[in-house]
């Protein structure tokens, strides 16, 4: 089908969802997630034919990470969506009321958006994630995947979709948009009227062309050029710790660190320590002189170093004199996604968290704490780096808007 007729299907879809119980929303989270570890053999057939037609075409690792399911993951995946189940129902929740002075009851409610696009890359994890944050917060979805997740996609969604109508509620509440062609990404941007919000996950290319060429409102998710910076008061092996999770325990993923910045007090004694953990972890450093001059496998580095999202065992390395010059130099660099700090001093941590302009602010904390699933949320739509409507992980709440319900006893104005 058309983009065209399967938002229109959404529509329809949408209208069910929004007055739909808890109990019965709740009932297809679970059914979904049972219905994923029964299945998941065949989801990971499917997934092995996308993961393998990746590695023929030469595919990064970073990349085939981020693909690949394995029964563990589909079974992550399931938890996520038994998690959404016990969640609160954002739908109907009062964000504020009041009785005004001539006695009319105001009150804002939370109501879903209706029908959103989720435009990603690579990610299946997205598919379940997404279609049940969007039937929980009372929401249709049309979901275009990459051609290069394509069978895993596919498997996934007629999964969800025969657990969902096996509950009551309509198959047409998670859709799939065809993959095989760009026309149909250009067709979902340009859905105004039919697609309530676009949310792209990918690449800054993708998230770049779907902000700057949809027609239809979008929340954006941003790219995670994510800092650790470590303070002349930090305790140094918490410092450690925290950096080599930070960077190696998934280092495909948008809040994965992708530079270190070292206060110069304590550089000569931790950097040693970090850069051979980082030789032995397989990661490589770019850094500055005064970090080449430590070890002779860190590469120079250059001003795109500092800029980049390498999402592989790559990580940009400074020494800075200052709290004040870190906080510029990610103020530089950064891109809004996630920023830490490891410091043994309050004033140090106040002073960061205030000054410091991202969605997420860290102190003596990894990175990849920084992430829907772990705040509790069940699991995200996305991480927003704008400050519009959302910013930072998005579950449940973010996938509403509010309307204003007023109630009176024949008052006139």
């Amino acid at each position: 089908m058309s983009v065209t007729e399967l938002a229109q299907r959404a529509r329809v879809a949408a209208r069910t969802l929004a007055t739909a119980t808890r109990a019965v929303k709740d009932d297809a989270l679970i059914a979904m997630a049972d219905a994923l570890v029964t299945r998941t053999d065949e989801i990971v057939r499917a997934n092995g034919l996308d993961v393998a037609a990746a590695r023929e075409q030469g595919t990064s690792e970073s990349i085939i990470d981020r693909l690949a399911l394995t029964p563990a993951r589909l079974v992550a995946i399931a938890d996520g969506l038994r998690q959404m189940a016990a969640l609160a129902d954002p739908v109907g929740e009062v964000v504020r009321g009041s009785t005004l002075p001539n006695g009319l009851q105001l009150r804002q409610v939370r109501v879903p958006f209706g029908v959103v696009g989720i435009i990603y890359e690579a990610r299946p994890n997205v598919t379940a994630d997404a279609a049940g944050l969007t039937l929980k917060s009372g929401n249709a979805v049309l979901l275009r995947g990459s051609s290069s997740a394509a069978n895993s996609n596919a498997a996934i969604v007629e999964v969800l979709r025969e657990a969902i109508a096996k509950t009551g509620l309509p198959a047409d509440a998670v859709q799939l948009v065809d993959p095989s062609s760009r026309e149909t990404v250009r067709d979902l941007m340009r859905a105004r009227g039919l697609v309530d919000v676009l949310i792209p996950r990918g690449g800054a290319g993708l998230i770049r062309s779907v902000v700057e060429d949809s027609t239809v409102p979008v929340i954006e998710t941003g790219v995670g050029n994510c800092h650790i910076y470590v303070d002349d008061t930090a305790d140094l092996d918490m410092a450690l710790s925290i950096l080599l999770n930070a960077k190696t325990s998934r280092p495909s993923v948008c809040n994965a660190a992708e530079s270190l910045l070292v206060h110069s007090a304590v550089a000569g004694e931790f950097l040693p320590v970090a850069l051979a953990a980082f030789r032995n972890a397989g990661v490589t450093v770019h850094g500055t002189p005064d970090v080449a001059v430590l070890d002779e496998a860190v590469v120079p580095a250059t001003e795109e170093d500092f800029a980049t999202e390498y999402l592989a065992l790559e990580i940009s390395v400074a020494v800075v004199d200052s709290l004040d010059e870190a906080i510029e130099h990610i103020t530089r660099y950064g891109t809004g996604h996630s920023e830490a700090i490891v410091t043994g001093s309050l004033a140090a941590a106040n002073e960061f968290t205030a000054r410091v302009d991202a969605a997420a602010v860290l102190v003596n904390a990894s990175t990849r704490f920084v992430d829907g699933g772990e705040f509790g949320f069940g699991a995200e739509i996305g991480i927003s780096t704008q400050k519009l409507h959302a910013r930072g992980p998005m579950g449940l709440p973010e996938l509403t808007s509010t309307k204003y319900v007023v109630t009176g006893a024949g008052h006139t104005r």
